[in-house]
């Protein structure tokens, strides 16, 4: 009687059904909640975007100043080099240093 009973509880924890499987489930189940409320925050965010360009030209001349590098007649553009991140600068510099005497 005892095997029986220690078999069934065994397999009430770790059984496909058992409360092991319903705790991994219920983390799948609270992290896909929180990644539709992290799309559905990026979705609305494009959509006032999109609203913005289809309604405001000040938006859309944003928009072709900083992507596509538009100017105005009489305007004149200077681009600057990017700053070298920190991993491509220690890897320019000299490894090995030298004192001088």
């Amino acid at each position: 009687m005892a095997l029986i009973t220690l078999f069934i509880l065994v397999s009430e924890i770790f059984g496909p059904n058992g409360y092991m499987t319903l705790r991994r489930e219920k983390k799948k189940y609270t992290h896909l909640k929180q990644q539709i409320q992290t799309l559905s925050e990026q979705n609305q965010q494009l959509e006032q975007k999109i609203n913005a360009l289809k309604t405001n030209p000040e938006a859309v001349e944003k928009q072709a100043r900083d992507q596509l590098y538009l100017a105005k007649p009489g305007e004149i553009i200077y681009m600057l080099p990017d700053r070298p991140s920190a991993q491509t600068s220690a890897a320019s510099q000299p490894t090995s240093r030298a004192k001088g005497h």
